[in-house]
């Protein structure tokens, strides 16, 4: 799938003025594009895509709040359908988080669409959701894919490593990584994820249901430098209905530790 993906470098932040007081916090990456705003402009999503029009504008606000405006990635949606999923595939919470992510998205890349990894005990090859074609698009593609399996995330994270690599991309991967359980080979995952914080890839873990999620909680908190280069991954819980959570909720949960990775991928040298 083509991407149009382009990597420039920031401008230098101004000086702070003298006696002034602590300025805020630096823009966390080398991606932002200097004096551009978002990726794909309201217009365009109002002439493609009309009805994510108010997702967009919470993705924005949540964007200038959490130092993301102007940052350039490439948005990858990783989608869970082990057998449990079936009531979230069936209520339309599924679609509802891929109408989200892709609305944040067009802040990040212009070119208006969106990987889809699915995966249960395999994952299966990417496709994709765009502005111009979402309407009931996760449930076209879960159908293709027919019986429902377990639950093995590294496939799925090997999946998005390898498409990342193949496509071009010089901006940061950001991974919306949704699952409802723990993943078949703990051990295994963990592992995986720490082998991929050399790797310009954020996986910001989503939990859907009433599951422990002790794995992903423990991830979260996994240190660095001492298991993995840096922290490249966060978590958290949408609850047992995830229509529930506000937009503006959810789109400052996704968004919560990535500028911090960002940041210290950067000085890591893991982002460029």
């Amino acid at each position: 799938m083509p991407f149009s993906l382009f990597g420039r470098k920031k401008s230098k932040p101004a000086a702070p003025p003298a006696a002034a007081a602590p300025p805020a916090p630096a823009t966390p990456s080398a991606t932002v594009r200097s004096g551009s705003g978002s990726a794909v402009s309201l217009d365009k999503v109002q002439r493609s895509a009309p009805g994510l029009v108010s997702l967009y504008k919470a993705a924005g606000v949540s964007l200038e709040k959490n130092r993301l405006a102007g940052v350039r990635a490439a948005v990858y949606l990783v989608l869970d359908r082990s057998g449990s999923m079936r009531p979230f595939y069936k209520n339309g919470s599924v679609q509802a988080l891929a109408e989200r992510v892709l609305a944040a998205a067009a802040h990040f890349d212009d070119d208006g669409t969106v990987p889809v990894i699915f995966f249960d005990t395999k994952a299966y090859e990417p496709a994709e959701i765009s502005l111009d074609n979402y309407k009931g698009r996760v449930a076209e593609l879960h159908k293709q894919h027919g019986h429902m399996g377990t639950t093995d995330y590294v496939s799925a994270m090997d999946a998005v490593i390898a498409h990342y690599r193949s496509c071009g991309a010089t901006d940061p991967a950001f991974v919306i990584f949704q699952t409802d359980g723990a993943p078949n080979n703990a051990k295994a995952a963990e592992k995986a994820v720490c082998k991929a914080a050399g790797l310009p890839i954020f996986w910001q873990f989503i939990g859907f249901g009433r599951d422990e999620f002790r794995f992903l909680h423990r991830l979260d908190d996994l240190p660095a430098p001492k298991f993995r280069v840096v922290d490249n991954a966060g978590f958290f819980e949408a609850g047992a209905d995830p229509r529930r959570m506000a937009d503006d909720v959810l789109f400052d949960n996704l968004m919560n530790e990535f500028p911090e990775w960002l940041q210290t991928a950067r000085a890591a040298g893991v982002l460029r």
